[in-house]
């Protein structure tokens, strides 16, 4: 394995860092080799998703291998230039709990001149017992190598979208610490509920641009969609996230985020739900687009 000229504690300062949502969470870069990194996700109150069952929520787990897999690229690069996620999936194995830290190792496994492969596992006590798999691609930015496109007809203007002024609770009466930090609020209910991301400077995972973390997008449309599946349930059954996968089509600017949900199929053990994030341009200008397996357990086992 081929070792990196660049000491650990210089990458968790340039990666990690300078980059609010690393920081605030306490990322911290166990190993990094040319195409390979591992890190660490102290563990914390506000991880939990279910304080009840005692369940980490998926977001940690999210940003933690999203960021894992950007380091795996960023080893992997001859220079330095910037890099976008393209799509991510996480396939959840096993239970994660509290009071044990989070791991993630990463490999990035193929490499061309536009694209990059990474695929990984989140653990916590035992590498060989993974809590999570991840799989992503990322854009790499070759202006060198772009030609500029003509620009094709303006599109009609679209009429202003007026955000919902609602600011509820997510789940009346439930404590979900993790929604909490993010500071997840309903922000229109009723058939088709909307769920808003306030801004805060805490979540930006790209400081240049600046632009939201790729993780903490994907955590929130998460969220959504399970508190989306909750409420048409109406309690009687616990959804418990199989696989999620997200496709990145825009970044996520320093604002307001929303999410609404589309139940495609509820069966009597797994329901699918797709996601849909957008900000001040409206629901026709997403920036992400999501889809997740939910399985349906006993709210009591």
């Amino acid at each position: 394995m081929q070792a990196l000229s660049v000491p650990i504690e210089t990458l968790q300062r340039r990666f990690v860092a300078h980059t609010p949502q690393m920081a605030d969470i306490g990322l911290q870069i166990t190993s990094a080799s040319v195409g390979r990194a591992a890190m660490r996700l102290p563990d914390r109150p506000d991880w939990l998703g279910d304080p009840a069952r005692g369940l980490l929520h998926p977001g940690p787990l999210i940003v933690l291998a999203d960021s894992c897999c950007g380091l795996a690229v960023g080893t992997s690069l001859s220079e330095r230039q910037p890099i976008a996620t393209l799509d991510l999936r996480m396939d959840y194995l096993r239970r994660a709990g509290p009071g044990q830290d989070l791991h993630c190792e990463t490999h990035c496994y193929r490499m061309t001149p536009n694209v990059a492969f990474v695929r990984g596992a989140v653990w916590q006590a035992d590498p060989e017992q993974p809590v999570a798999n991840v799989q992503a691609a990322f854009m790499l930015a070759t202006p060198a190598r772009r030609q500029a496109m003509p620009a094709g007809p303006a599109a009609p203007a679209a009429a202003p979208w007026t955000p919902p002024t609602g600011d509820a609770p997510v789940l009346a009466g439930v404590e979900i610490p993790y929604a909490d930090y993010l500071g997840i609020r309903l922000a229109e209910a009723g058939g088709a509920p909307v769920y808003r991301l306030p801004f805060q400077s805490k979540l930006i995972g790209n400081p240049q641009l600046p632009a939201l973390h790729g993780g903490v997008v994907a955590g929130f449309a998460e969220s959504a969609a399970t508190l989306h599946l909750i409420e048409a349930i109406g309690g009687a059954k616990f959804p418990k996230c199989i696989d999620f996968s997200i496709d990145y089509l825009r970044s996520g600017r320093p604002e307001d985020t929303y999410a609404s949900c589309e139940i495609v199929r509820l069966g009597a053990r797994v329901a699918l739900v797709q996601v849909r994030c957008w900000q001040s341009k409206g629901p026709e200008q997403p920036i992400t687009v999501a889809r997740g397996n939910f399985l349906l357990t006993e709210t009591n086992p």
